[in-house]
């Protein structure tokens, strides 16, 4: 084998190698990115939602983080009269734990009291000498009860008023209902509402708890008074909206919702968009309100349509979906620190940092 053949295999296994190096590199690169996702996963499922740092991590924030401060010093008057408003992390958690002990509570004042006197026997005489007894005072307990709500039946009634002389009869017009021609009055159809969507009590445990009370109704008509009284709430739902889009700054997010699907066909994730109304922190005396907006899914033309009135600033994450509506200027971005926060904490989870490294 001649020279130029060596330098040309040698040069050939030198790429060889090379090309390795970078396979490898990149391939090791590929599992640690894998890893970080596994990792992120898992946290998402089962950790806990908890991203709270150590106050002695805080401090790598900025280099210098106040510390608690036990007692004034005695340096100056302001020095005396500053109080830092840092609290460590331990001294958190033990005021929620000394908040959450149960202890004696006052019943509340608005609720309806039925006082219950209880007499000793042998009523007022006293059973050692056989003279009368007289009151010295009171020791008095309170216990919190419930009373199950009811049904009752509202009966409208309608005479028929004939005229002797013409024969001309009159009659009240018949009571509106909220469900034409239905059977269910406002107050039962709000229960409904409520604890279907409040309370998350699915309608057929409604039924359920209806039938302990003697009152059969069928899933199919109260899952009918529901879509019924959702047509009633659709001007309420605008007005709501328009109040929302009329200020100068909204809140926007969105949320995955699982959606059951017909007869046959499997459940599908659909989308729930929130645009909330409220800058109490910034002395804005405008009550707060959030307006919701369903899709089947996550598509950008969804926030473009529910936007399209809107002037001024939406503070949201960074959805690419969002991104059209900055376009014209029409609608200028405010990002979310908190959104920004999380990608920073993912960082420390992976790296695994100590605390005070």
């Amino acid at each position: 084998m001649t020279f130029e053949e060596l330098l040309a295999g040698n040069a050939a296994l030198s790429g060889e190698v090379q090309r390795s190096q970078e396979a490898l590199k990149i391939a090791l690169l590929t599992i640690d990115k894998l890893k970080v996702e596994v990792a992120y996963l898992r946290r998402m499922k089962y950790g806990r939602s908890s991203e709270q740092l150590e106050h002695a991590q805080l401090e790598l924030v900025g280099g210098q983080v106040a510390q608690p401060a036990d007692a004034p010093t005695l340096n100056t008057e302001a020095e005396g009269q500053d109080k830092s408003n840092v609290t460590s992390i331990e001294e958190g958690r033990k005021k929620r734990q000394a908040k959450q002990r149960p202890g004696l509570r006052e019943l509340p004042e608005h609720l309806p009291r039925r006082t219950v006197v209880h007499t000793p026997q042998g009523g007022c005489t006293c059973e050692a000498c056989g003279s009368g007894l007289r009151e010295i005072g009171q020791d008095v307990s309170e216990v919190l009860d419930y009373e199950p709500g009811s049904f009752h039946v509202v009966r409208h009634v309608r005479p028929k008023l004939a005229c002797a002389g013409c024969s001309t009869i009159k009659q009240a017009p018949a009571v509106s209902r909220p469900i034409d021609r239905g059977m269910a009055g406002a107050g039962l159809l709000a229960h409904v509402l409520v604890g279907k969507y409040a309370d998350h009590t699915p309608l057929y445990r409604q039924c359920q708890i209806y039938a302990r009370e003697g009152v059969d109704l069928q899933r199919s008509t109260l899952t009918d008074w529901v879509g019924q009284a959702a047509r009633l709430l659709t001007p309420l739902a605008e007005a709501i909206g328009r109040y929302v889009l009329r200020a100068d700054k909204i809140h926007g997010d969105d949320t995955p919702i699982r959606v059951l699907g017909g007869a046959g066909s499997k459940a599908r994730t659909g989308r729930l968009w929130v645009y909330v109304r409220d800058d109490r922190a910034s002395a804005d005396t405008a009550a707060p309100a959030v307006w919701f907006q369903y899709s089947a899914n996550r598509r950008g033309e969804h926030p473009a349509r529910h936007l399209r009135n809107f002037s001024g600033i939406l503070q949201a994450d960074a959805f690419a979906g969002y991104h059209p509506l900055y376009e014209s200027g029409r609608i200028v971005e405010a990002a979310c620190w908190s959104h920004a926060r999380r990608k920073v904490w993912d960082i420390h989870e992976r790296q695994h940092r100590l605390t005070g490294t």
